[in-house]
């Protein structure tokens, strides 16, 4: 049986990670146990505001009704502030196929159910989908397949987004807007979207004054129906004014926001719907000239 190490042989390995060591006074040292997991638990909770990768997360998979597949996938941006760019090609890809429309903005933190691949109904239920990533130095992958505990459904999709339990017979809002437009720099450009919502959820009743030591940002089951505008692919900066609906709840919203771009290029910008506990997606191309 292989056995520790002696303490004292652990010495120099503990002091080249920068973990202090107290001495007795008979010579012999000991951990500093308070100080090492004090160092530990710091550690574990450090946050990087940016210089960290971005890592695909496979969701799981859902079968459609004419008998094809769809693969969902989402990403966990592991900086707290960094928005990363990821372009099309060898550091955003994904086999089969290159492009499936997966996005190349990423905001920080983790984002769930962001896009889907679909796969014809003869799919073979061991092929995996798989959808590469490389940023700030790292490589990672998310490999997608028929495995059956995966398959998906809205309450495994409200759940596994913020939501809760899912409400009977909710349904997700359904969202309409152009689908292609046109900018000449410096212009901003002006977009409309519409939302209808079945009423289900209804929205909880605002804390009218929150707690002292409550978050007074309503949450997404607080406000009923919203429409929020997100980059979703782009070669520069955008601005939304505004970027997010007011409160709705019981009537269709239509949402106008003024759109600016900071380089021209081809961008696909994405409003999504939600009622709170499911959402639904709208992407629009601009294309941006400089003159």
């Amino acid at each position: 049986m292989k056995r520790k190490p002696a303490a004292s042989s652990q010495k120099p390995e503990l002091e080249k990670k920068g973990i202090l060591l107290a001495s007795s006074a008979s010579g012999f040292w000991f951990p500093a146990l308070a100080l090492l997991l004090a160092v530990v638990t710091a550690l574990g909770q450090i946050q990087y505001a940016t210089g960290q990768n971005v890592a695909p997360a496979f969701e799981g998979w859902e079968q459609n009704p004419d008998g094809t597949y769809s693969f969902f996938f989402g990403y966990l941006n592991r900086n707290y502030e960094e928005q990363v760019d990821i372009p099309i090609g060898p550091s955003n890809t994904i086999e089969p196929g290159g492009d499936r429309g997966q996005p190349t903005h990423f905001y920080p933190r983790r984002q769930r159910f962001v896009f889907k691949v679909t796969v014809p109904k003869d799919w073979d239920k061991q092929q995996r989908v798989v959808w590469t990533l490389t940023s700030h130095g790292r490589t990672d992958q998310a490999k997608g397949w028929l495995q059956p505990e995966w398959e998906l459904n809205d309450e495994v999709i409200s759940e596994n987004s913020g939501g809760g339990a899912l409400e009977a017979s909710n349904r997700p809002p359904t969202v309409t807007g152009s689908t292609a437009e046109t900018v000449i720099l410096p212009n901003t450009l002006t977009l409309t979207v519409s939302a209808n919502d079945d009423g289900i959820p209804k929205p909880r009743p605002r804390r009218n004054p929150p707690a002292a030591n409550a978050d007074a940002t309503p949450s997404r089951r607080e406000q009923g129906l919203l429409i929020k505008w997100i980059l979703y692919r782009g070669p520069g900066k955008v601005r939304f004014d505004p970027d997010t609906s007011p409160d709705a709840y019981g009537k269709p919203v239509e949402f106008t926001s003024k759109v600016s771009f900071s380089a021209p290029g081809t961008y696909v910008l994405r409003a999504i719907a939600s009622d709170g506990q499911l959402a639904s997606t709208h992407n629009i191309t601009v294309t941006v000239n400089s003159k």
